[in-house]
């Protein structure tokens, strides 16, 4: 069924972890639903709204990383890791 993807250990933790962070999310707001609140975005965002751009931004930065860089792409995954975290906790 999924033999068209290479399912190297990497990619398996990456999908795995997007998996779990989407199933908390969901939990964290059936158990206290999210309220619109103003960040340095332009827009009014919810938990899940920045949740879904912090994820976008990280692919961006991944693919601008591994484009642009000749260095080891854990660092990009960090530096998108850390692009997520700014726009979940400030967005």
């Amino acid at each position: 069924m999924f033999s068209w993807m290479a399912w190297s250990p990497p990619v398996a933790i990456f999908f795995s972890c997007i998996g779990l962070m989407l199933a908390g999310m969901t939990i964290w707001q059936v158990r206290s639903p999210s309220i619109e609140r103003r960040g340095f975005l332009p827009m009014a965002t919810t938990r899940g709204d920045r949740l879904f751009i912090g994820l976008l931004t990280a692919a961006y930065v991944n693919l601008a990383w591994a484009g642009l860089s000749d260095l080891h792409q854990g660092f990009g995954a960090a530096i998108g890791f850390v692009v997520l975290l700014i726009v979940m906790r400030r967005g």
